[in-house]
């Protein structure tokens, strides 16, 4: 892995984790490349990390051994097609974190013979404590997704899909997931402050519960809700508040939720895969 010359294609958020996650993890940055339109970011980047920086996306993937396709989704198409050619002469792996976009649309643009890795990192990746999901076509070798895993790993946890129709459920779940805790958190900060706490009270209590919570679930052999009903007194004030929560369905309501979004990015697939 240290020797393995990784080139990002768009300098973004989720490159900059990846990028500092990757260091950190002993990764040499000589060895890390980004491909960055913007003057002022890409000079960021390079002052920031060390690494190499290039305005344009053929000289940065020029020999690299993976290649992360960092941009936005409905950019995808150009860029791969632009591409396409030099990664198959190169015999570059092409690792894709652009929502949405299926493997088989991106080795069509590619123009086939270049094995592609679907990657769905959530935002949590930017502190590195990210949830990441993976697919890789059939043509992948084992040692091209080794390095897959090992540099989404430099941001958090990492899993494999068997099947690729599950990513949508994926970014029903960890993609989009992220943003369902932050409204929970905002819901009860709100709830917490109507009943007299100071807004700054109410906020370092809803965060530190949120957090010692999943600590509490990640760190243990039970599962949620055998930890729910282990700090369930019966009559108690948190018996009280989970009727409240039973009374509004609240496994209705993210059956819903997990519904809408993914059958949203099926849609955006069968949209992104139409250009």
């Amino acid at each position: 892995m240290s020797e393995t010359t990784i080139a990002f294609i768009g300098g973004g958020n989720m490159a900059r984790s990846l990028i500092g996650g990757l260091i950190a993890d002993g990764h040499p940055p000589a060895a890390l490349r980004v491909a960055e339109p913007d003057t002022d970011r890409r000079e960021q980047m390079i002052s920031d990390f060390g690494i190499q920086g290039f305005e344009d996306n053929a000289t940065a993937a020029r020999g690299a051994d993976a290649v992360i396709l960092a941009v936005k989704p409905h950019t995808m198409a150009d860029v791969a097609r632009d591409l396409g050619n030099q990664l198959r002469d190169a015999g570059s792996v092409v690792i894709s974190i652009a929502a949405g976009v299926r493997t088989t649309d991106i080795a069509d643009w590619l123009g086939g013979d270049v094995p592609v890795i679907r990657a769905m990192p959530n935002t949590p990746a930017l502190v590195q404590t990210g949830a990441t999901a993976l697919f890789a076509m059939p043509m992948a070798t084992a040692d091209q997704r080794d390095l897959a895993e090992t540099t989404m790993r430099a941001v958090g946890l990492v899993v494999w899909l068997p099947d690729e129709q599950q990513m949508d459920a994926v970014t029903a779940l960890s993609g989009s997931g992220p943003a369902y805790f932050f409204m929970t958190m905002e819901v009860m900060q709100a709830a917490a402050e109507r009943l007299g706490l100071t807004e700054e009270t109410a906020r370092l209590l809803t965060l530190e519960t949120a957090l010692g919570a999943a600590r509490m679930a990640l760190e243990s052999a039970e599962d949620p809700a055998t930890l729910r009903r282990r700090v369930t007194s019966p009559g108690g004030t948190t018996a009280a508040a989970l009727e409240q929560l039973e009374h509004a369905d609240l496994a209705a309501v993210y059956q819903r939720t997990l519904d809408a979004a993914a059958a949203r990015a099926a849609e955006l697939g069968d949209e992104l895969g139409a250009q």
